[in-house]
């Protein structure tokens, strides 16, 4: 009987391998030819790919032949524009001594006709660019993408990201091939698998913590592929996610500017906190008076940058700016005596009292809370007075 047990519970380990939900595919090996690889990156989850193809070319010349990279040109950046900042894969391809292409559009340019003949594979992994159908046709095997989420998951060019600003306890790399048409809707080559990995300390996580974890991830399971010649025709689906997970989809669209603007009258302090760990400082509006020594002073409306703030103890007698998230004040009488140390505050949605310890008011230096709003003119000269402190408000609520 006990015989009977082992045997059926292998069988059922078996049978449970088999399946796509449950790991890689045990597949046999396809033949290919040897692969003339023409790689498009940009940043360290790229640089990973790159690494690993090319120590793979290096044990196995039958397996890949040669690895071309291409890459965007670098950007001029700081005061006057005279410094020129690279795309971090160049560097490395050049300590590998591997051919660069630098291109900031596909139009006009073709890939190099190798001594062994054309590029019959395009691999593509945080690249930017989207690679034309003319490109992916005259390559015999296609084109590969790895992608940091459990597609069809995060589609999009930010899923660390998005990941973390979901609040997911899990992820996992996805391998595809590259759409002729659409980015991140190739077919499903490989996947972590089911349910994905843990995110350590999600929490707390940040976007190059997780990047660390998910950029050797997905070198690997772009190198088990090309191995195990999943690119070779015919291809199978080994997509998991959209069917066996009740979390909704999202899409990973690009971050700007505007997410990290602070939605006073929506966000919880949990909402503020996280996007302000994953997204960097946040950054909101207030109306701050100009010259008021001309005894007509105007407004102007600046922007604020919050770059140090945490949730603290509410103190006594302040509740009533609580019926207004995001007007900020200062526990002190007016006028306000600098030396004194005093804070500046302002409740979130949810009731929670924050204390900004450092802003930055646009056209100014990055400076104590209580400080910058002085120097920028932003609070009132109306004292709001309670039976256990006395408080100073700012003019109007940050916006």
């Amino acid at each position: 009987m006990a015989h009977l047990m082992k045997a059926g519970a292998l069988c059922h380990y078996r049978c449970a391998l088999s399946k796509r939900s449950f790991g890689y595919r045990f597949l046999a090996t396809k033949t290919y030819d040897p692969l003339r690889i023409l790689f498009c990156g940009a940043d360290e989850f790229s640089i990973a790919s790159l690494k690993a193809l090319h120590e793979e070319h290096v044990k196995r010349p039958d397996r890949i032949s040669s690895i071309d990279v291409v890459c965007r040109p670098g950007k001029r950046v700081g005061r006057g524009l005279k410094k020129i900042r690279e795309v971090p894969i160049k560097a490395v391809a050049t300590e590998l001594s591997l051919p660069i292409h630098e291109i900031d559009t596909f139009k006009g340019w073709a890939p190099p006709i190798l001594p062994g003949g054309p590029i019959n594979l395009i691999v593509a992994v945080s690249f930017g660019l989207f690679v034309p159908p003319r490109i992916l046709n005259d390559a015999k095997y296609g084109g590969l993408n790895v992608h940091p989420s459990l597609l069809p998951d995060f589609r999009g060019p930010a899923p660390l990201h998005h990941t973390l600003l979901a609040g997911r306890t899990k992820t996992g790399v996805t391998l595809q091939t590259l759409h002729l048409k659409h980015f991140d809707h190739g077919v499903i080559l490989q996947q972590t698998p089911c349910p994905g990995f843990e995110i350590p300390n999600p929490d707390t996580c940040t976007v190059p913590e997780l990047l660390n974890i998910v950029a050797p991830k997905g070198a690997e399971i772009l190198l088990d592929g090309i191995r195990k010649g999943l690119f070779v025709p015919p291809l199978e689906d080994a997509g998991w996610r959209a069917s066996q997970s009740d979390e909704p989809l999202i899409h990973a669209a690009k971050i700007k500017p505007e997410d990290r603007h602070i939605d006073w009258v929506n966000w919880t302090w949990k909402d503020i906190h996280r996007r302000n760990r994953v997204l960097g400082p946040l950054w909101s509006k207030t109306l701050a008076t100009s010259d008021p020594a001309s005894g007509n002073p105007s407004f102007q409306q600046r922007r604020v940058i919050l770059s140090d703030m945490e949730e603290v103890d509410t103190i006594k007698g302040c509740e009533p700016f609580s019926l207004v998230p995001g007007l900020p004040f200062v526990d002190s009488a007016y006028p306000i005596d600098r030396q004194q140390g005093k804070g500046l505050y302002v409740f979130t949605r949810d009731g929670k009292l924050i204390r900004i310890h450092q802003m930055k008011v646009e056209g100014e230096q990055n400076a104590d809370g209580v400080r910058a709003a002085l120097k920028a003119r932003m609070l009132s000269d109306r004292t709001f007075h309670s039976g256990a402190a006395d408080f100073t408000p700012f003019h109007n609520p940050l916006q």
